[in-house]
């Protein structure tokens, strides 16, 4: 074991030799990198029958581990390459996590703090931003599409915290999330509807609640003539349409200016010419930025970190409070009212499946600073099922011609029914909740 440890040692120094040599760059090309591995091992199988060299012993785990170490993420590569690792997190040297189905793991890889100081600096090369002292945070992706925060010491206790969340898109479309029991095909056929009529949608949910999927498929769902500009921290959103500017915010340089926030992408944005605008998350004070869009006319959807639809309404009456005194709920609270129609709510379930939750509809009514709202799809017994609400601006489905009435009649209810009717719910069931007072 100690011979073939050392064999992998020595062919990894002499194809690091090779890249300086022939100046290549194992991130923008691995295929180079892999036909170079294994030229080396060739090579050295050979010297090592007619020298003293230590034997390779299994040429294809050496070709494996030479590769990760020098073209990857070295021991934290196969759990990049795993399709069921969701996401893997250091903590410490020898506390390695990653997540598979929703659930934690601690791993038994060890590595050193030089390990993974080196690996830090590997992934944030081609990424254009910086971790320092005075830059102790950092958000980036990585050329696969996944996405890396680190944060050092002395903000952590003493080891460097890694986190990689891969962007394991399951499903592109919202059939899909219907195939894989995330969503009913009577909420997906009412959701594709209002996508296409021009609703402006908030996706709501916890971490890892799929957020990013779901608005990623709701995308799929505007009609291809639509020209859509996106505005994200770092690049997650998919799209598969033909008319589409990604935008994504930039950390300040060494001199600390250069700096691109959030806010400001929504602002260009609208000097886009686009039909429809997507912001990725909304967490500060571009929530002011963005209501503001979508109360001038400009359809969009972006999503929120929040544990149900009605804490999401809540959430966004209180965000562009953070731009500036001169903000209130007497401005904040109708313009949400106004520009909102639709808050889709995502949550994990106890065995870790992600599953729509609630569909809820703002009707644009306010009393005070209380924003009513409706239930269009709610969950009971564990199963997204119709509630008794519609969403607003009927007049936008009809216009596509979509008879609205027929599209969320319950499964099975005849044509022209009730929701209360056809579900024998209670007369004053169907009546629109009021939300919590803020």
């Amino acid at each position: 074991m100690t011979g073939s440890a050392s064999a992998v040692e020595i062919i990894d120094s002499e194809v690091r030799e090779l890249i300086r040599r022939r100046g290549l760059d194992p991130w923008q090309d691995p295929s180079q990198i892999g036909s170079l591995v294994d030229e080396v091992i060739a090579d050295y199988e050979d010297r090592s029958l007619l020298s003293t060299l230590p034997p390779v012993g299994d040429s294809r785990f050496a070709a494996r581990t030479v590769f990760d170490q020098v073209a990857g993420l070295g021991p934290l590569q196969r759990y990049l390459d795993d399709p069921e690792v969701e996401e893997i997190w250091v903590n410490a040297p020898g506390k390695v996590f990653i997540a598979r189905h929703g659930r934690s793991e601690l791993t038994t890889t060890v590595m050193t703090a030089g390990q993974i100081a080196n690996l830090v600096e590997r992934m944030l090369r081609t990424s254009g931003r910086r971790l320092d002292v005075s830059t102790p945070f950092v958000d980036a992706l990585l050329p696969d599409g996944s996405r890396l925060h680190v944060v050092i010491p002395d903000i952590t206790r003493r080891y460097l915290a890694l986190n990689i969340r891969k962007f394991v898109l399951h499903a592109h479309s919202l059939d899909e999330l219907v195939s894989l029991g995330s969503l009913t095909g009577h909420a997906a056929r009412f959701l594709e509807a209002a996508v296409a009529a021009g609703l402006n949608v908030i996706v709501s949910g916890g971490t890892q609640a799929g957020k990013t999927t779901l608005l990623s498929c709701l995308c799929a769902s505007i009609p291809p003539r639509e020209r859509v500009v996106s505005c994200e921290e770092v690049f997650e959103l998919k799209f598969s349409l033909p008319d589409v500017v990604s935008m994504q915010t930039r950390q300040p340089n060494l001199e600390g200016t250069g700096e691109i926030p959030l806010r400001r992408l929504v602002k260009e944005a609208l000097r886009m010419r686009p039909s429809r605008i997507i912001v990725g998350e909304v967490r500060q004070e571009e929530c002011l930025d963005l209501l503001i869009a979508l109360n001038s006319g400009m359809p969009g959807m972006c999503s929120i970190h929040a544990n149900s639809a009605r804490e999401a309404v809540i959430k966004l009456c209180t965000l562009p409070l953070l731009a500036g005194e001169n903000i209130g709920h007497a401005f904040v609270v109708p313009t949400v009212a106004a520009s909102v129609d639709l808050v889709v709510h995502t949550a994990t379930d106890h065995l870790g499946q992600r599953r729509i939750r609630e569909i809820v509809a703002l009707p644009g009514r306010v009393e005070g600073e209380v924003i009513e709202t409706a239930d269009i799809f709610t969950t009971r017994e564990d199963r997204l099922t119709r509630a008794e609400g519609f969403p607003p601006h009927p007049e936008r489905f009809a216009r596509l011609g979509i008879d609205l009435a027929a599209l969320l009649a319950p499964v099975g209810a005849p044509a022209g029914a009730s929701p209360a009717e056809s579900s024998g719910a209670s007369a004053g069931h169907g009546q629109p909740h009021r939300q919590a007072e803020l």
